[in-house]
Parts: structure tokens; sequence; C-alpha cells
């Protein structure tokens, strides 16, 4: 299958980023990118001997001259803030260096150009302070994911739903949805694990699709997750720190795309959201990776995201049952609720060390603790986790 249209420099400069990572899995990439291995291993080749020169269709046009004065360098910096507003003197330097722009003045020289010509805001480098912040051990060990709000489009609103990799920041979506449904979400994430694999383990907050309150967060999308084999979190209620990256994520989302997309038809949207997340991944030098961009720490994961969804499978001591269309189980003579989301699924209660207290297990995430040996109400019996 051909590659697609859009972004086709972009895509093809993502494809050979991953696959030069030692651990790629060659075939799955290409299956990931909708292209046969033969052409995969041809734009790898090309790379590997001309750089990006050998992502072309057609030589590319020469650059002339290395900047070696003092006013062409100025020109460049100037030229490169002109299409990143929102990157200061550390990370245009990064970027220069990357570009083969010559002798690269230091991070200082360049913030006092930006200062001198007029573009650097004192405010927002006020404002400006770094965070300490944890950090999965590897790529695919944990995934965030929201909504970043909503904005006008042409017709009705915008809701850009990110799904960032917490080790490397690479973000795997930038989706340009007309709402905030499951099966929108369902959708949008399908297409995502076919090209990248599976995480480990998702981290979302505790709105709609992926929550409901603080009893019973689960939902029909984070069943789903579950039945993937996925662990799902919950941030902490009215903490958004505990989505920290992907909130990061957002702030630099709107400082440096959103605001140039207001009234645009979604399709234009996500053209825009697409070549702005390569740029991201690919050229954006980031700050918490020193100065590295997302791709370099990113591989794709060795987990492939199964078309058919495999049975479940408990084992040979767990209490399985199956969880009725109103959301309880029943269990020993009583009934327990597990909750509407899980409803046509089937649980298994493991006992504890406690007397008659059984947690609850869906796939391989527990997701309840029930209480057998309690007489009174049986929405009591039940701790969610």
């Amino acid at each position: 299958m051909p590659w697609p249209e859009k972004s086709l420099m972009s895509l093809r400069k993502e494809f050979v980023t991953l696959a030069m990572n030692e651990e790629a899995n060659l075939s799955q990439l290409c299956r990931g990118f909708q292209i046969s291995r033969k052409t995969g291993y041809k734009w790898l080749a090309r790379y590997l001997r001309e750089g990006d020169r050998g992502l072309r269709d057609r030589p590319r046009r020469p650059r002339g001259s290395p900047w070696n004065t003092a006013p062409e360098m100025e020109a460049a910096v100037l030229q490169l803030r002109e299409q990143h507003p929102a990157w200061g003197g550390r990370k245009l330097r990064a970027r220069l260096q990357t570009v083969d722009a010559g002798p690269v003045p230091a991070a200082s020289t360049i913030t006092a150009i930006l200062r001198r010509h007029g573009r650097l805001d004192p405010e927002a480098a006020a404002k400006h302070r770094p965070w300490k912040r944890f950090e999965a051990p590897a790529p695919n060990e944990l995934w965030q994911m929201d909504f970043k709000g909503h904005f006008p489009a042409a017709q009705g609103r915008c809701h850009p739903l990110t799904v960032l990799d917490d080790h490397s920041r690479y973000a795997l979506g930038l989706e340009a949805c007309a709402n905030e449904q499951t099966m929108t979400v369902h959708q949008r994430l399908t297409s995502i694990f076919r090209r990248y694999g599976l995480p480990r383990r998702f981290l979302v907050d505790n709105g709609a699709p992926w929550g409901s309150y603080a009893e019973h967060p689960y939902t029909p999308l984070t069943v789903w997750l579950m039945r993937l084999g996925l662990k799902v979190s919950h941030s902490r209620p009215y903490h958004p720190q505990t989505l920290g990256k992907d909130e990061r994520f957002h702030r630099t989302l709107n400082a440096e795309l959103l605001k140039y997309c207001q009234g645009l038809e979604l399709a234009d949207c996500q053209r825009r959201f697409q070549d702005w997340r390569l740029l991201y991944n690919l050229e954006r030098p980031h700050e918490a990776l020193d100065l590295a961009v997302p791709a370099s720490r990113y591989r794709q994961s060795p987990r492939s995201f199964p078309e058919i969804l495999p049975p479940l499978e408990y084992g040979p001591g767990d209490q399985v049952r199956k969880v009725e269309i109103n959301g309880f189980i029943h269990y020993r003579n009583r009934k327990f609720r597990i909750g509407k989301a899980f409803r046509g699924e089937y649980v298994a209660l493991r006992p504890t060390l406690t007397d008659g207290v059984f947690e609850v297990f869906f796939a391989n995430q527990r997701v309840a603790q029930v209480n057998v040996l309690l007489t009174f109400d049986d929405d009591l019996s039940l701790k969610t986790l």
C-alpha cells in the first residue's frame, strides 16, 4: 500500500527514525505505517546513505554556503524563531545544530539576539519554572491521555485528543475529534494501537469517557482497555499535576498550534495537528530530554494490537462470575455491584488473608473488593479500587 499523501516527508522521517532503533521490529513497523517491507527497506537504506536528502523523491535543492558571519547567523536565528515563536534560546540552538547551519552561537547569545529584536516576552519568561516529575523507566510502560478542552471549528467544535508516552514524551496521537464520546476515542485509539502497539499502562483523569466518579471509575472505554491487557490508572481528583506531562504538552500545544486552528474544518485541523505532531517528535528539542527530540528515546511497542480479542483466562482457584446487565454478580447467595461498565463480562473473585473478603479481578486488573460476611445493604459490601 502506498504512503499516505499528507506529510509525506515527515512520515518517512518518522518511519526511519523508529526503524533505526536497535530493538525495532521492521516488519511490524511496516505494517503499522501501512507500507510494504520492500518500501520500508528502500527508505531506510536511502536515509542511511544520504540522510534527509534520501527521503525526497527528487534531489534536495542545495542550501548554498554555510552561514559564517554574524549577520547571516542572526538572520537564521530570527527565521527559525519566526517559524517557532514559542521556542527559546536553548531550543533554537539545539535545532540549528541539527540542520547544518554552520557554527552556532551559545544559547545566551541567541537569547540576546531575540531580546534585541523584541522577540521575547519578559512576563512569559518569568512565569517559567522547571518541574521534577516521575518518569516511566522505558517507552510504552506508561501512556498519558486526555482531551485539551475544545475550541470553535468551522462547524461545531474541535476536541483535541492527546496521547503521550511518559518516558520519551513522544506524542503518539494528536486527534481532531468532533466530540469526546466513547466510540470516537475507541476509533482513534485503535488506529494508534495498530501503528505503535500497546502500552502496559494508561493514565487518565476522572472525566468522561474514561471515568465517571470516585466510587465507580470504570466505563466501557476503560473496560475495553483492560480487556486488551492494559492497566488503567486514574489521576487524583482535582490534581491535574498527576497528568503533568500531558498537561505540559497541552500548554505547548496551545502556545504553538491551537490558536492558529480556530474556525477551521476538522479535516484541516487534523492536517495541521499531524504536521505539528511530527515536528514535535522529530525536530523540536525537549528541555526534559536534555534538548534531545522525543523520537530519540521512543521505540515501537513489541505488544501488537489484537484485531480479535483473545478469551479471558483466569486461574484454576478463581471463582468466575458473569456480570449481569444491571452490573451485579451473584456469589454465595448474595449479590454485589461491580458496575454496569462490566455487564456481559466475566470477573474473578480471589480470597484475601481477611476472612470473607475477596478481591475482584477483571483481566489482569483488580477492580473491586467484596465482603461476603456483611449482612447490611448490598452496596456497602463492595469497595471499588
